[in-house]
């Protein structure tokens, strides 16, 4: 996902698609660890594409702040 994606969605969205990483996060950290999945980068990936969401929802956040102020 680009960052000009992740600013279009709403926060509700981003909190949504966030949840849904931190489960897949978990679910690839268990399959490693059984040795069900071998590729130890997906996990790297993941978080990275959680750490995009987070910054949008944050600067998103930043944004409806000082447009209320």
């Amino acid at each position: 996902m680009t960052a000009k994606e992740l600013m279009q969605k709403s926060a509700a969205e981003l909190q949504r698609e966030a949840a849904e990483i931190h489960t897949a996060i978990r679910d690839l950290r268990f399959k490693i660890a059984t040795r069900q999945h071998g590729k130890v980068r997906d996990i790297r990936q993941k978080k990275r594409d959680l750490a995009r969401i987070l910054t949008a929802l944050t600067s998103q956040k930043q944004k409806s702040e000082t447009t209320n102020a």
